[in-house]
Order: structure tokens, then sequence, then C-alpha cells
């Protein structure tokens, strides 16, 4: 089977609540050519955005299945609290619908927002008790209830963690919303090309060095992106730690966190030196599930310019003689359905309808 670990899904305009268009909140266009927010607005530039041709845009791949994730503007950060908890759980029904509706294709993930956490966790035990969905999606920074940015792995979210474990969910950690925080002009596309692996690296950096590997055991967490500035900017973590023990106190060394069984990485790191170092640094593959980030136009898309396609780099590493044919086809499925906690019986009898 080919799983792909990380997709978006947009919902038709029309299945979008009125009041968040009336709010400026989030909308699509009557023409679906974009998605639109107060003073913002972005362009749909694939078909497969949308739930049929996504369907077909799979077929067409040999995609078998997919990790849907929540969209990133609708992590619900500066919104009134009744506005958030609506806007969620519109995203959190319309990804357990199209799981229940078409369980063989998607597998699909859920939202919370870290700064409510009591809200989180009545959400969490819904999304999971009543809805089936087992993937929490959650944003590298969150601003929370007084309007401080923090790191999603802050201390006050623990509760968060532990229901987490509780339930053994697969968490996805997914950055957004930089230029809300981090002070500089947003030209260039800076937050997306920049920034965004600044937060994924920023969101490990926490996670490793309070020790929630060990704290928290029965769940699976993946860094979006390929956590790729946490894979070169291990040297000088550990650099950090062992020059200035003073500044970290009671925390984990970093050194300890490199290839554990519940920490995975997505292949979407654009080029086959990225992907090497991530094989080289966390000794194998085991720990890095394929993910294409589809279908924007930073994940793996057909591009005549960029001579791309879905599953190019996967190629070309084995090419290159980086992976192996069995390391390919884990990355592809098995390396998946660890992260998620399915075993293989299970999704292929969803494959099958049996």
């Amino acid at each position: 089977m080919r799983i792909n670990g990380h997709s978006h899904l947009l919902p038709y305009p029309e299945q979008i609540p009125s009041f968040m268009k009336e709010k400026e909140i989030f909308w699509i266009d009557d023409d679906r050519q974009f998605m639109l927010q107060k003073n913002w607005k972005r362009p749909v530039t694939d078909s497969s955005f949308f739930l049929d041709e996504k369907l077909e845009w799979m077929e067409k791949n040999k995609i078998d299945h997919a990790v849907v994730l929540n969209l990133s503007q609708l992590y619900g950060n500066g919104l009134r609290l009744e506005e958030m908890k609506q806007v969620l759980r519109f995203q959190n029904d319309f990804n357990a619908k199209v799981q229940h509706d078409h369980p063989d294709k998607f597998t699909c993930g859920f939202v919370v927002h870290p700064g409510y956490v009591r809200g989180a966790l009545w959400e969490i035990e819904r999304c999971v008790e009543i809805l089936g969905l087992k993937v929490l999606c959650l944003p590298t920074h969150f601003m929370d209830s007084v309007g401080i940015w923090r790191s999603i792995f802050d201390q006050d979210i623990e509760p968060i963690l532990e229901l987490a474990n509780k339930y053994e969910l697969a968490i996805e950690i997914h950055p957004y919303d930089g230029e809300k925080f981090i002070k500089l002009e947003n030209t260039a596309w800076r937050f997306h090309l920049v920034w965004m692996l600044a937060q994924c690296a920023d969101a490990y950096h926490f996670f490793t060095l309070k020790g929630y590997i060990e704290k928290y055991p029965k769940i699976r967490v993946c860094f979006a992106h390929g956590g790729q500035l946490a894979q070169i900017n291990l040297g000088r973590r550990i650099q950090g730690f062992d020059g200035r023990p003073d500044l970290f106190k009671g925390m984990t060394h970093p050194r300890k966190a490199v290839g554990h069984p519940n920490i995975f990485f997505d292949t979407l790191v654009h080029d086959t030196f990225s992907l090497e170092l991530m094989v080289k640094r966390l000794k194998g593959t085991n720990q890095i599930i394929m993910g294409l980030d589809d279908p924007y136009p930073l994940g793996e898309m057909e591009s005549e310019p960029q001579s791309s396609y879905p599953g190019k780099l996967l190629d070309l590493a084995m090419d290159e003689k980086i992976i192996n044919k069995e390391q390919y086809e884990d990355i592809w499925q098995d390396n998946v359905l660890r992260w998620l906690g399915i075993e293989h019986d299970e999704m292929l009898k969803k494959r099958l309808k049996l």
C-alpha cells in the first residue's frame, strides 16, 4: 500500500457555516478559486483541495490512503472563545464525516485549542469516543487566553498530553501563524519557507528537553516537514546543553530523543541531501513516514517547472541508494501504520471494505 501521512482537505464553499464568512473567520469563494480570511486570501492552487477531486487525484497517483490533517487556518488563535469552539467543532465534524464516509481512503485528524485546556479535554473525549478520530493535530505554537504566544509543549498543556497518552493517540505537530508573533515583514513567503521550519524545530526542542517521550510513552508524535531544522540543529543543541548546564536544570539531554520509536518525521524536505541527513541522523528509516502535504504548492504535486510528481523525492532517494527497496516500502506503509497505531490487517480490511 501507498499511504500518505500528511494531507489536507478543504470543505466545499457551501459546507462552511455562514457565521464563519459573516465574521470573516474563514470561507471559500463560490468559484472555488480562493480561501479567505479577514485581510487575507490565498489561491486554491489545485482542484484536489476538495473531496471528489482529491479521490480522483489519489487514484491517478496510485495513493491508496491518506491522513487528512486539520486546516492550519482553523487553529483558532486570536478568536473569541465561543467563536473558536464553533470553528474547531466544525473542522472536527467535517473531518469525522470524511473518515466515516470513506474509511478505506482517509484517516482524519482533529484539532483542539491548547489555550483553553478544560475545553480541549472535552473536545478530545468527544472526538475519540463519539467521532472515532485517533489523530490529534496540534500547532507548534498557540496564543493563550491572555494573548501570550507559547510553545505547544508548555507545562500548562500537560493535561492534554496525559489524556492523549490515555487514548494512545497519534499526534501531528504542524506550524502556522508565525507572522502573528515573529515581528518581521511578511514578504517573499518567508514564514512558509524559513520560519515554519524554525517553528517545528522549536517545538521539537521543548518536547525532547522536557522528557515527554518517557513521561507519555503511549503517544506517537510526528513533526511536519521533516522537522528539517531539528535534524541539522542537533549538534548546536547538544553543545548548548553541555556548555550551559545552568540553563537546562532538570531537563533531558537532546541526544536521548534521537531515533526514539515514538518520534516520527515526514519526508517533506524537498531534496535528497536533506533526506539523507535525516536517514543518517536517525540511524535508519524506521521513524520516517511519507508526507506529501498535498494539495499545497509546497507539497509534492505535479509541476512541470519542478519536474515534480507525488512521491518523486523517495524515488530519487532509492535511485541514489540513500534507501533500499524495503525501506522505501516501509516509509510508504508500515512506518505510517506504526505512527497511527493501526495494525496492517485493520488497514487492509478498510481498504478492501470487508
